[in-house]
Protein backbone atom coordinates (compact mmCIF):
# COMPACT_ATOMS: atom_id res chain seq x y z
CA UNK A 1 0.00 0.00 0.00
CA UNK A 2 1.36 3.61 -0.77
CA UNK A 3 2.22 5.43 1.76
CA UNK A 4 0.55 8.61 2.02
CA UNK A 5 1.40 10.30 5.41
CA UNK A 6 4.46 12.55 4.01
CA UNK A 7 2.38 13.56 0.57
CA UNK A 8 0.76 16.93 -0.36
CA UNK A 9 -2.83 16.57 -1.11
CA UNK A 10 -4.69 19.19 -2.91
CA UNK A 11 -7.97 20.46 -3.77
CA UNK A 12 -9.09 22.79 -5.93
CA UNK A 13 -12.45 24.10 -3.92
CA UNK A 14 -13.25 27.14 -6.64
CA UNK A 15 -11.95 27.57 -9.66
CA UNK A 16 -13.87 30.23 -12.32
CA UNK A 17 -14.61 33.60 -13.29
CA UNK A 18 -17.17 33.60 -9.68
CA UNK A 19 -14.42 32.90 -7.57
CA UNK A 20 -11.31 30.68 -7.30
CA UNK A 21 -9.38 29.39 -4.37
CA UNK A 22 -7.37 26.22 -3.71
CA UNK A 23 -6.32 24.01 -1.07
CA UNK A 24 -2.95 22.40 -0.59
CA UNK A 25 -2.16 19.97 2.73
CA UNK A 26 1.46 19.01 3.67
CA UNK A 27 2.26 16.96 7.14
CA UNK A 28 3.01 20.56 8.69
CA UNK A 29 0.97 23.20 6.90
CA UNK A 30 -2.35 23.53 5.59
CA UNK A 31 -2.69 26.08 3.00
CA UNK A 32 -5.04 28.22 1.24
CA UNK A 33 -4.33 29.91 -2.26
CA UNK A 34 -6.92 32.98 -2.79
CA UNK A 35 -10.19 33.49 -1.26
CA UNK A 36 -12.43 34.52 -4.21
CA UNK A 37 -15.52 32.99 -2.27
CA UNK A 38 -17.33 33.53 0.82
CA UNK A 39 -15.97 32.66 4.21
CA UNK A 40 -19.04 30.96 4.63
CA UNK A 41 -18.94 29.38 1.06
CA UNK A 42 -14.68 28.31 1.97
CA UNK A 43 -15.59 26.64 4.62
CA UNK A 44 -18.70 24.84 2.98
CA UNK A 45 -16.08 23.56 0.56
CA UNK A 46 -13.67 22.56 3.32
CA UNK A 47 -15.86 20.73 5.27
CA UNK A 48 -16.56 18.66 1.51
CA UNK A 49 -13.28 17.49 1.70
CA UNK A 50 -13.56 16.68 5.57
CA UNK A 51 -11.05 19.82 6.55
CA UNK A 52 -11.64 23.10 8.17
CA UNK A 53 -10.72 26.32 8.50
CA UNK A 54 -9.61 26.46 11.97
CA UNK A 55 -7.07 24.29 10.90
CA UNK A 56 -5.16 26.79 8.06
CA UNK A 57 -2.25 28.21 9.05
CA UNK A 58 -1.21 30.18 5.73
CA UNK A 59 -3.08 31.94 3.20
CA UNK A 60 -1.33 33.38 -0.37
CA UNK A 61 -2.76 35.71 -2.36
CA UNK A 62 -2.20 36.01 -6.15
CA UNK A 63 -3.82 39.39 -6.79
CA UNK A 64 -6.43 41.90 -5.87
CA UNK A 65 -9.21 41.18 -8.07
CA UNK A 66 -12.04 40.30 -6.06
CA UNK A 67 -12.39 36.74 -7.43
CA UNK A 68 -9.25 35.97 -6.16
CA UNK A 69 -9.38 38.29 -2.41
CA UNK A 70 -12.80 38.37 -1.75
CA UNK A 71 -12.72 37.32 1.62
CA UNK A 72 -8.88 37.68 3.05
CA UNK A 73 -9.91 40.15 5.40
CA UNK A 74 -12.97 38.10 6.41
CA UNK A 75 -10.37 35.04 7.41
CA UNK A 76 -7.56 36.79 8.69
CA UNK A 77 -10.23 38.67 11.15
CA UNK A 78 -11.82 35.29 12.15
CA UNK A 79 -8.43 33.14 12.33
CA UNK A 80 -5.57 34.82 13.62
CA UNK A 81 -3.56 31.44 13.20
CA UNK A 82 -3.57 32.23 9.60
CA UNK A 83 -0.81 33.81 7.81
CA UNK A 84 -1.52 35.90 5.21
CA UNK A 85 1.02 36.31 2.37
CA UNK A 86 1.11 38.84 -0.67
CA UNK A 87 3.44 41.08 -2.88
CA UNK A 88 3.66 44.81 -1.85
CA UNK A 89 1.51 45.98 -4.92
CA UNK A 90 -1.05 43.41 -4.16
CA UNK A 91 -1.15 44.84 -0.64
CA UNK A 92 -1.38 47.85 -1.43
CA UNK A 93 -4.18 47.47 -4.29
CA UNK A 94 -6.50 45.56 -1.42
CA UNK A 95 -6.42 46.71 1.26
CA UNK A 96 -8.67 49.63 1.22
CA UNK A 97 -10.82 46.64 -0.27
CA UNK A 98 -10.64 43.68 2.18
CA UNK A 99 -11.45 45.75 5.62
CA UNK A 100 -8.43 45.78 8.40
CA UNK A 101 -5.98 42.86 9.03
CA UNK A 102 -4.17 42.29 12.11
CA UNK A 103 -0.50 43.40 11.29
CA UNK A 104 0.97 40.42 13.00
CA UNK A 105 -0.72 38.44 10.18
CA UNK A 106 0.27 40.26 7.43
CA UNK A 107 3.38 38.99 5.61
CA UNK A 108 5.55 40.00 2.01
CA UNK A 109 5.86 37.74 -0.32
CA UNK A 110 8.24 38.93 -2.67
CA UNK A 111 7.81 38.51 -6.70
CA UNK A 112 10.04 35.80 -8.19
CA UNK A 113 11.11 34.06 -4.96
CA UNK A 114 10.98 31.06 -3.06
CA UNK A 115 10.05 31.11 0.84
CA UNK A 116 11.01 27.98 2.71
CA UNK A 117 7.81 27.05 5.26
CA UNK A 118 9.48 23.59 6.88
CA UNK A 119 8.14 21.03 4.96
CA UNK A 120 6.92 23.22 1.51
CA UNK A 121 8.90 24.88 -0.58
CA UNK A 122 6.99 27.79 -2.07
CA UNK A 123 8.09 30.01 -5.22
CA UNK A 124 6.35 32.82 -6.49
CA UNK A 125 6.40 34.05 -10.25
CA UNK A 126 5.38 37.18 -11.79
CA UNK A 127 2.69 36.75 -14.70
CA UNK A 128 1.15 39.20 -17.01
CA UNK A 129 -2.21 40.76 -16.02
CA UNK A 130 -4.12 43.74 -15.47
CA UNK A 131 -4.04 43.59 -11.96
CA UNK A 132 -1.36 45.86 -9.40
CA UNK A 133 1.55 43.02 -9.61
CA UNK A 134 -0.23 39.59 -10.17
CA UNK A 135 2.10 36.75 -9.15
CA UNK A 136 1.54 32.73 -9.13
CA UNK A 137 3.01 29.89 -7.43
CA UNK A 138 4.04 26.57 -7.83
CA UNK A 139 4.60 24.17 -4.51
CA UNK A 140 7.38 21.68 -3.65
CA UNK A 141 7.15 18.87 -1.56
CA UNK A 142 8.99 15.52 -1.26
CA UNK A 143 10.03 15.96 -4.54
CA UNK A 144 6.56 16.65 -5.83
CA UNK A 145 5.35 19.76 -7.42
CA UNK A 146 2.32 21.51 -8.02
CA UNK A 147 1.80 24.48 -10.15
CA UNK A 148 -1.07 27.30 -10.38
CA UNK A 149 -1.13 29.18 -14.02
CA UNK A 150 -4.84 31.28 -14.13
CA UNK A 151 -4.83 35.26 -14.82
CA UNK A 152 -2.47 35.51 -18.03
CA UNK A 153 -2.37 37.03 -20.40
CA UNK A 154 0.55 34.50 -21.96
CA UNK A 155 3.02 32.19 -21.00
CA UNK A 156 6.71 33.62 -21.56
CA UNK A 157 9.68 31.70 -22.02
CA UNK A 158 10.77 32.60 -18.26
CA UNK A 159 7.28 31.71 -16.56
CA UNK A 160 7.64 27.90 -18.46
CA UNK A 161 11.34 27.66 -17.42
CA UNK A 162 9.84 27.96 -13.89
CA UNK A 163 6.64 25.77 -14.29
CA UNK A 164 8.27 23.52 -16.27
CA UNK A 165 7.31 19.28 -15.99
CA UNK A 166 5.77 19.56 -12.68
CA UNK A 167 3.85 16.88 -11.41
CA UNK A 168 0.37 18.51 -11.33
CA UNK A 169 -1.05 21.69 -12.79
CA UNK A 170 -4.42 23.94 -11.76
CA UNK A 171 -3.97 25.63 -15.59
CA UNK A 172 -6.20 28.96 -16.89
CA UNK A 173 -8.52 27.83 -19.86
CA UNK A 174 -10.72 30.68 -19.71
CA UNK A 175 -13.00 31.52 -22.68
CA UNK A 176 -14.00 29.74 -25.65
CA UNK A 177 -12.45 32.59 -28.55
CA UNK A 178 -15.58 32.39 -30.92
CA UNK A 179 -18.07 32.40 -27.75
CA UNK A 180 -16.30 35.31 -26.76
CA UNK A 181 -16.23 37.21 -29.85
CA UNK A 182 -20.06 36.53 -30.25
CA UNK A 183 -20.99 36.94 -26.47
CA UNK A 184 -22.62 40.13 -25.35
CA UNK A 185 -19.51 41.29 -23.39
CA UNK A 186 -19.02 45.47 -24.41
CA UNK A 187 -15.91 45.60 -27.11
CA UNK A 188 -13.34 47.28 -24.36
CA UNK A 189 -13.99 44.24 -21.72
CA UNK A 190 -13.56 41.46 -24.86
CA UNK A 191 -10.44 43.39 -25.65
CA UNK A 192 -8.78 43.18 -22.38
CA UNK A 193 -9.50 39.82 -21.87
CA UNK A 194 -8.02 39.03 -25.43
CA UNK A 195 -4.96 41.37 -24.63
CA UNK A 196 -1.49 40.25 -23.39
CA UNK A 197 -2.66 41.08 -19.56
CA UNK A 198 -5.94 39.06 -20.01
CA UNK A 199 -6.82 35.79 -19.98
CA UNK A 200 -5.28 32.21 -21.82
CA UNK A 201 -8.08 31.15 -24.41
CA UNK A 202 -9.18 26.76 -24.40
CA UNK A 203 -6.77 26.96 -27.19
CA UNK A 204 -3.73 29.35 -26.15
CA UNK A 205 -4.09 26.86 -22.68
CA UNK A 206 -3.55 23.71 -24.29
CA UNK A 207 -0.78 25.38 -26.73
CA UNK A 208 1.39 26.27 -24.09
CA UNK A 209 0.82 23.34 -21.92
CA UNK A 210 2.57 21.43 -25.11
CA UNK A 211 5.66 23.25 -23.95
CA UNK A 212 5.36 22.65 -20.16
CA UNK A 213 4.22 19.09 -19.52
CA UNK A 214 6.56 16.20 -19.10
CA UNK A 215 7.17 12.82 -17.97
CA UNK A 216 6.23 14.17 -14.25
CA UNK A 217 3.05 15.17 -15.50
CA UNK A 218 0.24 13.34 -14.27
CA UNK A 219 -2.66 15.74 -13.54
CA UNK A 220 -4.04 18.65 -15.59
CA UNK A 221 -7.06 20.90 -13.74
CA UNK A 222 -8.65 23.13 -16.22
CA UNK A 223 -8.91 26.07 -14.27
CA UNK A 224 -10.46 29.68 -14.04
CA UNK A 225 -13.27 28.95 -16.93
CA UNK A 226 -15.44 32.08 -18.04
CA UNK A 227 -19.30 31.28 -16.77
CA UNK A 228 -20.16 33.70 -19.95
CA UNK A 229 -17.60 33.08 -22.72
CA UNK A 230 -17.06 28.68 -22.16
CA UNK A 231 -18.66 25.34 -21.43
CA UNK A 232 -17.18 22.53 -19.21
CA UNK A 233 -17.51 20.33 -21.69
CA UNK A 234 -16.08 22.54 -24.88
CA UNK A 235 -13.17 23.26 -22.96
CA UNK A 236 -11.50 19.64 -22.11
CA UNK A 237 -12.82 18.34 -25.50
CA UNK A 238 -10.80 21.53 -27.09
CA UNK A 239 -7.82 20.76 -24.91
CA UNK A 240 -7.75 17.30 -25.41
CA UNK A 241 -8.03 17.22 -29.13
CA UNK A 242 -4.97 19.65 -29.32
CA UNK A 243 -3.13 17.68 -26.85
CA UNK A 244 -3.72 14.31 -28.57
CA UNK A 245 -3.21 15.95 -32.06
CA UNK A 246 0.85 16.15 -30.67
CA UNK A 247 0.89 12.66 -29.23
CA UNK A 248 -0.20 13.26 -25.63
CA UNK A 249 -3.03 11.66 -25.68
CA UNK A 250 -5.22 12.05 -22.51
CA UNK A 251 -5.52 9.45 -20.07
CA UNK A 252 -2.47 7.79 -20.71
CA UNK A 253 0.37 9.86 -19.11
CA UNK A 254 -1.53 11.83 -17.53
CA UNK A 255 -5.52 13.07 -16.83
CA UNK A 256 -7.57 16.37 -17.42
CA UNK A 257 -9.53 17.12 -14.99
CA UNK A 258 -12.30 19.74 -14.99
CA UNK A 259 -12.67 22.16 -11.73
CA UNK A 260 -15.98 24.68 -11.01
CA UNK A 261 -16.73 27.21 -8.92
CA UNK A 262 -19.50 25.65 -6.76
CA UNK A 263 -18.36 21.66 -6.29
CA UNK A 264 -14.25 21.16 -4.84
CA UNK A 265 -12.48 18.56 -6.95
CA UNK A 266 -12.04 16.24 -3.89
CA UNK A 267 -9.27 16.11 -1.89
CA UNK A 268 -6.12 14.69 -4.20
CA UNK A 269 -2.27 13.02 -3.59
CA UNK A 270 0.10 14.51 -5.83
Amino acid sequence: MKDTTDTMKISVLSSGSGGNVTYIETPQHKILLDAGLSGIKIQRLMKSINRDLNDVDTLLVTHEHSDHRKSVGILARKYPNINVYANKGTWNAMLTKIGKVPEAQMNIFPPDSVKDMGDIDVESFSVSHDAAEPQFYVFHHNNKSFVVLTDTGYVSDRMEGVIKNADCYLWECNHDLEMLRNGEYSWPLKQRILSDKGHLSNVEGADTMLDVIGNRTKKIFLGHRSHHNNMKSLCHLTVASILEDHDMPVGHDFKLYDTDVEQSSGLIVI
